[in-house]
Protein backbone atom coordinates (compact mmCIF):
# COMPACT_ATOMS: atom_id res chain seq x y z
CA UNK A 1 0.00 0.00 0.00
CA UNK A 2 1.08 3.19 -0.56
CA UNK A 3 0.61 6.83 -0.17
CA UNK A 4 1.11 10.79 -0.69
CA UNK A 5 0.62 12.57 2.08
CA UNK A 6 0.27 16.67 1.43
CA UNK A 7 0.25 18.93 4.29
CA UNK A 8 -2.93 21.47 3.36
CA UNK A 9 -5.16 24.25 4.59
CA UNK A 10 -8.33 23.23 2.12
CA UNK A 11 -8.56 20.82 -0.20
CA UNK A 12 -11.53 19.55 -1.95
CA UNK A 13 -12.95 16.88 -4.62
CA UNK A 14 -15.33 17.37 -7.42
CA UNK A 15 -17.03 14.63 -9.54
CA UNK A 16 -18.65 16.41 -12.69
CA UNK A 17 -18.87 19.62 -10.85
CA UNK A 18 -20.76 18.15 -6.98
CA UNK A 19 -18.21 18.55 -4.44
CA UNK A 20 -18.34 15.03 -2.99
CA UNK A 21 -15.36 15.88 0.04
CA UNK A 22 -13.54 18.55 1.51
CA UNK A 23 -11.69 19.96 4.18
CA UNK A 24 -10.96 23.19 5.34
CA UNK A 25 -8.50 23.85 8.01
CA UNK A 26 -5.88 27.31 8.12
CA UNK A 27 -6.02 26.64 11.89
CA UNK A 28 -5.26 22.95 12.29
CA UNK A 29 -4.14 22.34 8.62
CA UNK A 30 -4.90 18.65 7.59
CA UNK A 31 -4.03 15.87 5.20
CA UNK A 32 -4.70 15.02 1.18
CA UNK A 33 -4.48 11.22 1.50
CA UNK A 34 -3.62 9.83 -2.09
CA UNK A 35 -3.99 6.18 -1.40
CA UNK A 36 -2.74 3.17 -3.40
CA UNK A 37 -3.14 -0.60 -3.14
CA UNK A 38 -1.52 -2.68 -5.11
CA UNK A 39 -2.02 -6.78 -6.00
CA UNK A 40 0.04 -7.50 -3.20
CA UNK A 41 -2.05 -5.83 -0.93
CA UNK A 42 -5.65 -7.11 -1.15
CA UNK A 43 -4.48 -10.50 -0.10
CA UNK A 44 -4.20 -9.97 3.96
CA UNK A 45 -5.15 -6.97 3.51
CA UNK A 46 -6.44 -5.55 7.04
CA UNK A 47 -3.02 -5.28 8.95
CA UNK A 48 -1.63 -3.43 5.73
CA UNK A 49 -5.25 -1.04 6.04
CA UNK A 50 -4.03 -0.84 9.73
CA UNK A 51 -0.84 0.28 9.79
CA UNK A 52 -1.70 2.56 6.73
CA UNK A 53 -4.26 4.20 8.77
CA UNK A 54 -1.93 4.54 11.95
CA UNK A 55 -0.02 6.43 9.92
CA UNK A 56 -2.21 8.69 8.68
CA UNK A 57 -3.16 9.35 12.19
CA UNK A 58 0.17 9.75 14.01
CA UNK A 59 3.03 10.53 11.75
CA UNK A 60 3.96 13.87 13.41
CA UNK A 61 3.60 16.03 9.77
CA UNK A 62 1.43 19.27 10.55
CA UNK A 63 3.28 22.40 11.52
CA UNK A 64 4.89 22.26 15.15
CA UNK A 65 5.33 18.46 14.24
CA UNK A 66 2.04 17.30 15.52
CA UNK A 67 0.19 14.51 14.05
CA UNK A 68 -3.54 14.69 12.61
CA UNK A 69 -4.66 12.76 16.09
CA UNK A 70 -2.89 15.38 17.74
CA UNK A 71 -4.28 18.54 16.51
CA UNK A 72 -7.86 17.51 15.64
CA UNK A 73 -7.31 17.81 11.89
CA UNK A 74 -9.01 16.52 8.73
CA UNK A 75 -8.26 14.41 5.97
CA UNK A 76 -9.30 14.07 2.34
CA UNK A 77 -8.74 10.41 0.83
CA UNK A 78 -8.66 10.22 -2.13
CA UNK A 79 -7.85 6.86 -4.05
CA UNK A 80 -5.11 6.84 -6.40
CA UNK A 81 -4.45 3.46 -8.65
CA UNK A 82 -1.87 5.62 -10.41
CA UNK A 83 0.90 5.58 -7.87
CA UNK A 84 1.18 1.74 -8.65
CA UNK A 85 2.10 3.05 -12.51
CA UNK A 86 5.09 1.31 -13.87
CA UNK A 87 7.08 3.73 -15.82
CA UNK A 88 10.24 2.41 -16.55
CA UNK A 89 10.16 1.41 -19.63
CA UNK A 90 8.40 3.19 -23.07
CA UNK A 91 6.31 6.44 -22.82
CA UNK A 92 3.02 4.77 -20.82
CA UNK A 93 2.75 3.71 -17.55
CA UNK A 94 1.76 0.73 -17.18
CA UNK A 95 -1.24 -0.41 -14.38
CA UNK A 96 -0.48 -4.01 -13.79
CA UNK A 97 0.55 -3.71 -10.25
CA UNK A 98 -2.22 -1.96 -9.11
CA UNK A 99 -5.07 -4.04 -7.87
CA UNK A 100 -8.15 -3.92 -9.39
CA UNK A 101 -11.02 -1.56 -8.34
CA UNK A 102 -13.49 -4.35 -6.87
CA UNK A 103 -10.39 -5.67 -4.97
CA UNK A 104 -8.93 -1.81 -3.95
CA UNK A 105 -12.14 0.03 -2.87
CA UNK A 106 -12.57 -2.51 -0.03
CA UNK A 107 -9.48 -1.40 1.73
CA UNK A 108 -10.07 2.23 0.93
CA UNK A 109 -13.43 2.06 2.65
CA UNK A 110 -11.56 0.31 5.47
CA UNK A 111 -8.88 2.63 5.90
CA UNK A 112 -11.64 5.22 5.89
CA UNK A 113 -13.30 3.67 8.58
CA UNK A 114 -10.26 3.31 10.95
CA UNK A 115 -9.82 6.81 10.81
CA UNK A 116 -13.16 7.74 11.54
CA UNK A 117 -12.76 5.30 15.01
CA UNK A 118 -9.99 7.54 16.00
CA UNK A 119 -12.83 10.37 15.84
CA UNK A 120 -10.79 11.86 12.58
CA UNK A 121 -12.79 13.89 10.71
CA UNK A 122 -12.43 12.24 7.04
CA UNK A 123 -13.71 13.50 3.58
CA UNK A 124 -13.59 11.22 0.67
CA UNK A 125 -13.30 11.22 -2.84
CA UNK A 126 -15.58 9.02 -5.07
CA UNK A 127 -14.21 5.39 -5.94
CA UNK A 128 -13.65 5.18 -9.59
CA UNK A 129 -14.99 8.25 -10.66
CA UNK A 130 -13.22 10.82 -12.43
CA UNK A 131 -12.25 13.12 -10.42
CA UNK A 132 -10.82 16.96 -9.57
CA UNK A 133 -8.62 17.44 -6.84
CA UNK A 134 -7.54 21.26 -5.96
CA UNK A 135 -5.90 21.92 -2.59
CA UNK A 136 -3.61 24.34 -1.17
CA UNK A 137 -0.23 23.02 0.07
CA UNK A 138 1.40 24.35 3.47
CA UNK A 139 5.02 23.90 3.43
CA UNK A 140 5.14 22.73 1.23
CA UNK A 141 5.70 19.15 2.72
CA UNK A 142 4.68 15.98 1.35
CA UNK A 143 5.77 12.68 1.91
CA UNK A 144 5.89 9.21 0.78
CA UNK A 145 4.34 6.21 3.03
CA UNK A 146 4.25 2.76 2.10
CA UNK A 147 3.07 -0.05 4.06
Amino acid sequence: MRAVLTRVSEAAVTVAGETVGAIDCPETGGILALVGVSREDVVDWKPRAEKMARKIAELRILEGEVSVADAGAPVLVVSQFTLYGRTAKGRRPSWVDAAPGEEAEPVIAAIVAMLRERDITVATGRFGAVMRVSSVNEGPFTVVVET
